[in-house]
Parts: structure tokens; sequence; C-alpha cells
């Protein structure tokens, strides 16, 4: 577990105050991980059958979005948003087969509340476009047994409600960092960000507490236990996320 100085606690209050982490800014590009740690793979068993079906590529992804997915990414997390403009979304996780892409259940999302941004500054309410790798996690709740580094803490707690009047207590029981404008390697809570305050930051996958969010991406509770199981540091996960017509470009 992270131990968290008392700045990171003052800075994740302030960040906690905006939700989703204040939102951010989406610089679309091949995912870098330089400083993630790497630990052992378990490849998942895939029935045959389902191997035989498995796809080459990810599906909906054109050539410029496959082309940002590291090679040795065995784990990709697809969140593909309704529209441009659309605060829903839905969340595959794929796992990387000698056949191909095997495919997992399919999760209903939630996104920001203006939708996708291919170039996203701080506070403008939508969700970044790209590929991004996945390090760390972290939550009000316990460890549920991630492969991820966990950051347990009551600076997890997210007050007030959102923008359609939902509580939103709850939602960052589980979090998973999502890798954009942040350091690989560190706890969710960490506010540094490469590339300046301006463009962003603080996304997550978060527990959905029933509207958009400011930047992040939310699933049902179950789910964010179930993917917290499932990705393996070993296996290089990432997540591609935007809305389905910038992905099959």
């Amino acid at each position: 577990m992270i131990t968290r100085t008392p700045r990171v606690a003052l800075l994740a209050a302030s960040l906690l105050l905006t939700g989703c982490g204040g939102g951010a800014a989406a610089v679309p590009g091949p995912a870098a991980d330089s400083t993630a740690p790497v630990r052992a793979s378990t490849p998942a068993a895939t029935p045959e059958a389902s191997v035989e079906a498995a796809p080459r590529q990810l599906p909906g992804l054109g050539p410029d979005t496959l082309a940002k997915v590291p090679s040795r990414s065995r784990q990709a997390v697809v969140v593909t948003g309704r529209g441009k403009n659309s605060p829903l979304s839905t969340v595959v996780l794929y796992e990387r087969t000698a056949a191909g892409w095997q495919a997992g259940p399919k999760w209903p999302a939630h996104n920001a509340l203006k939708g996708w941004s291919a170039r996203h500054l701080a506070g403008d309410l939508r969700t970044p476009i790209g590929v991004y790798t996945l390090t760390d996690a972290g939550g009000l709740l316990r460890d549920p047994g991630t492969r991820l580094t966990y950051d347990r803490g009551p600076a997890f707690t997210s007050p007030g409600t959102g923008f359609e009047g939902e509580p939103l207590a709850g939602s960052f029981d589980y979090v998973i960092a999502i890798n954009y404008n942040r350091r690989p390697g560190t706890t969710p809570l960490d506010w540094t960000r490469p590339l300046g305050a301006g463009r962003g930051g603080g996304i997550w996958f978060h527990v959905d507490h029933g509207g958009p969010t400011h930047g992040c991406v939310a699933v049902a509770q179950d789910h964010m236990r179930e993917l917290l199981l499932a990705l393996d540091p070993g296996r290089h996960p990432v997540v591609v996320m935007g809305d389905a017509t910038s992905l099959s470009r």
C-alpha cells in the first residue's frame, strides 16, 4: 500500500471537491509506461471455440487508433462513447491471445457530461480521447486483490451531488488511475501534472453514481471490482477510449 503524505492528502481533498479529479485534457498518442511496475503475467485461459472466433485486431478501432496500442499490451479496456457529445458509453475488456483479441462482457458506463475531446483543457467537462496505460489503483474500500498497486485511504471520499442531483457517495470506493497527464507508479491522488495543470488530470475509472462525470469513466461497483481483479501489470494493460467515430479512424 502507498503511504500518502499530508501534502498529497490536502491535494486530494482539493481534487475531490471538483469530482473526477477536476476534468482532464487529452493528447491522443502512443501510451508511455516506462515507470510502471511490471509483474509476472498469468495468461487467462480461453475456451478453444472462443479463441477461433477472436478477431485479430480490436473491433471498432481504425488504423490510426490501432497504431497507438503498444505491441506488448495483452489487455485493452475499450471505452466506446455513444456520440462525440454524449455522456453514455460502453466498456469491454479484451485479452490478446495467440489467435487474436478475446472480448469480455460489455458494461454500460458514463463518461463526461459534454462527451469527448481530442484536445481537452481542464474543466471543459469532456473525457480525453486516446490510448493510456493503467498501472495504479486505490479507493475507500479494502483492496479486493488486484495486481495493480493499490492505495487505500479516507481521501477517496466523494462528497456532494452529481449533475443530475444524484449522490456521489461511494463513487471512489474503487478507482483505477488512467495515465493521462500523471506519473505512473504513484497513488491516483498524486497531483503531479507533467503537461501542466491547464491540461487537466485526475482521470479515473471509478464507481458509477448514475450520471455524467467531470472527465472520468464510471461503471457499476461490481464491474469495477471485476476490472481490478482482471488487470495484470505483466500484460501491460491500456485503456483505449473515445466516441465511436473517433476510435474508428
